[in-house]
């Protein structure tokens, strides 16, 4: 099974775990909303829930699939460090910004 980074380094993947963020959808509606062809949705699909990003249900006829949060809250929870890392030096940053000196404001046009 391929690891957790690799199976969101894959960017249709990604896009596909971002549309489901927001609702619970079809494979139709993400074949419509991303241009990929129904069999390209069913096997990021099927990765994805292989790998627990996504679960699905039945709804009449159709299967609507759902992000499961769990292995999300573990890639934040790996990456909290890094975003304290890079915090300290946005942080250095705006203070270095706040030091120097202000931009003159442009004059309007005189007519």
């Amino acid at each position: 099974m391929e690891s957790t980074f690799a199976i969101i380094a894959e960017p249709n993947r990604r896009a596909i775990l971002s549309l489901l963020a927001s609702a619970e959808r079809s494979v139709g509606d993400i074949e419509e909303q991303l241009s990929l062809s129904q069999p390209s949705v069913s096997k990021h699909l099927r990765v994805l829930r292989e790998a627990g990003f996504v679960e699905s249900r039945v709804d009449a006829q159709r299967r609507l699939y759902r992000i499961r949060p769990e292995p999300l809250m573990e890639i934040d929870a790996w990456l909290a460090p890094f975003r304290q890392f890079w915090s300290v030096h946005l942080d250095a940053l705006e203070r270095h910004l706040d030091q120097m000196d202000p931009v003159p404001q442009r004059k309007g046009r005189k007519r």
